[in-house]
């Protein structure tokens, strides 16, 4: 309840700022009503599970969220993993799958990993999502055309069969489609509709000529999936057990990253429009309570819509006031006007689809990543977008990530050097310090990054000396932000080696962090001063107290010999 919070104490809940957070929030409801229907059929549900997401969720989020101006809902980025849980396990096991995320998300939220979310790189959120819109769109084709229903379960084979079905097209349902198409894009640019939003205009006057007009062959939400009831949901658990939870797992998990990544980059959309700093992980804590609550009333998984928040602060909106009135518009809506919502045809909701999935996909950015991204984030961007469309939505998060990575260890591994410093870089510092010159037989490395296993073999590689190696090494670590365990024992190894081979090595300057791990591994022993030296001057200081001492003995030996 962040956001409700610190909106009545910034005093956004006084009076003066009712009207124009109600007025946003009307028109946000009106605006959500034909993309919660059409959301829901491309999902495989009801329509009126649609209206019961957004209503459930809009009010849920907007309570408990962590952004002021967040409108949640169903969205399209859900689509295919739903429609594809919805084709294996049923409605129930949707709404299974949606719980079970809602479970993950607060999970998320509670243990902080709401920062951690945005580290997830660009070119495995541009490929999933575009490949997102490509299944969106070619799923569509069937309702605009008036096609029948495509044989075959995996992308390609529908693509086929409905490519093959084109000489079946309906004259009559392309035309609703063309003419809904016409005005989602052209029609807030006619004189006097300026203010009504496309989806909406297309889904109005597309009712009204297939009900004005007998236009046999016409699907619409009535004739396909039945009247929508005007009747609040009721209460229901689905029933689970626990074959079908750990069934489930896999798409409950994608559902999760999937609504935290949208909402939190909606959030990041809203902050800057609005001036506000949203609570990540009070937003995750808002977005899973929303999608535990809403599949107990029959809705489906839900987010941050990013066009529904833009909407609803481009019309004044300030407050989480705003997004509770667009539930209770959309309720009203279900409870007066229902009955006529199950006259719109799906051909004028495939072509609000066919805008989504085109927003959705980013061309413009996914043509410029190809052509001037680095050639490994190109590839990432390619293999996730094509695994998306051909195999499976979990399957193409997974290996975008993965690789993804890969990519950032080897980015990292590559940037870390392990330099040494020659007498002459080192003059001024030995100036300092009050030394003259660098000892004989000594010599200074620095490692110049985070010492971990991806980077532990520049060490080996530096010190593969071409000439006789030195007496003393000392080895800086002031330049080190980060040591895990395989650098730790890439460290010990070495010094044990070199030691064999005569090199006594010396470290200093770690930071406090890196230092407690070098004692807790039992490379640096409290024991002994000699295991390590706070800077470089204790360890040249000591360099001299030992050839000193060797000199001393040295005379000593040969009158005794």
């Amino acid at each position: 309840m962040i956001a409700l919070i610190e909106g009545y104490r910034a005093g956004l809940f006084k009076r003066a700022h009712w009207l124009p957070n109600i007025v946003a929030g009307i028109i946000v409801g009106i605006v959500a009503l034909p993309l919660a229907m059409a959301f829901a059929i491309a999902s495989g549900v009801k329509p009126e599970q649609g209206l019961y997401t957004a209503i459930i969720a809009g009010l849920l989020v907007s309570i408990f969220g962590g952004t002021r101006i967040q409108i949640a809902g169903p969205t399209g980025a859900f689509i295919v993993i739903l429609a594809g849980v919805v084709a294996k396990f049923g409605v129930e096991g949707l709404l299974v799958a949606t719980l079970m995320a809602g479970v993950i998300l607060v999970l998320m939220g509670l243990a902080r990993l709401g920062s951690v979310i945005r580290y997830i790189s660009d070119p495995v959120i541009v490929g999933f999502t575009a490949g997102i819109a490509v299944i969106i769109w070619v799923g569509q084709w069937q309702y605009f055309f008036g096609l029948p229903g495509p044989a075959g379960d995996a992308f390609y084979q529908k693509t086929f069969a409905l490519l093959q079905s084109f000489a079946q097209l309906h004259w009559p349902t392309t035309l609703i489609g063309l003419g809904s198409l016409a005005l989602v894009l052209l029609g807030p640019r006619i004189p006097g509709l300026t203010k009504v939003p496309g989806p909406l205009l297309a889904m109005i006057i597309a009712t009204v000529l297939t009900t004005a007009f007998a236009m046999p062959g016409v699907a619409t939400i009535e004739s396909a999936y039945g009247a929508i009831p005007r009747t609040l949901p009721s209460f229901h658990w689905p029933d689970m057990s626990f074959d079908q939870i750990t069934m489930l797992l896999p798409a409950a998990f994608t559902i999760a990253m999937l609504g935290a990544i949208e909402s939190l980059l909606s959030a990041v959309v809203a902050d800057g429009m609005a001036g506000t700093r949203h609570n990540s992980n009070q937003e995750l804590i808002g977005q899973g309570v929303a999608n535990i609550v809403s599949p107990l009333f029959g809705g489906i998984a839900a987010t941050g819509a990013l066009a529904r928040t833009a909407t609803n602060f481009r019309n004044g909106a300030t407050s989480p006031l705003a997004g509770i009135v667009h539930s209770i518009t959309l309720l009203l809506v279900l409870l007066v006007i229902a009955p006529y919502a199950g006259k719109v045809p799906l051909a004028a909701l495939a072509a609000i689809l066919f805008v989504v999935a085109w927003n959705m996909s980013e061309a413009g950015r996914f043509v410029r990543m190809v052509r001037r991204a680095p050639r490994a984030d190109m590839v990432i961007l390619l293999i996730t977008f094509t695994l998306t469309i051909f195999t499976d939505l979990v399957v193409a998060v997974n290996i975008g990530v993965i690789l993804a990575m890969f990519q950032f260890v080897r980015r990292m591994s590559s940037s870390v050097e392990v330099l040494e410093e020659d007498p002459h870089s080192l003059r001024a510092e030995l100036a300092r310090l009050g030394v003259e010159h660098l000892p004989p037989a000594v010599m200074v490395y620095s490692i110049n990054g985070p010492f971990f296993f991806g980077s532990v073999e520049s060490l080996d590689r530096a010190l593969s000396w071409s000439r006789d190696a030195p007496e003393f090494l000392v080895l800086r670590l002031d330049r080190v932000p980060l040591l895990d365990a395989t650098g730790l024992k890439r460290l010990d190894t070495t010094i044990r080696a070199q030691a064999k081979k005569g090199v006594r090595i010396l470290l200093c300057g770690a930071s406090l962090r890196v230092l407690r791990k070098l004692v807790r591994a039992g490379i640096v022993s409290r024991a002994d001063p000699a295991s390590y030296f706070a800077d470089l001057g204790e360890a040249l200081a000591y360099v001299e107290r030992e050839r000193a001492e060797k000199a001393a003995l040295q005379p000593q030996s040969t009158s005794e010999a």
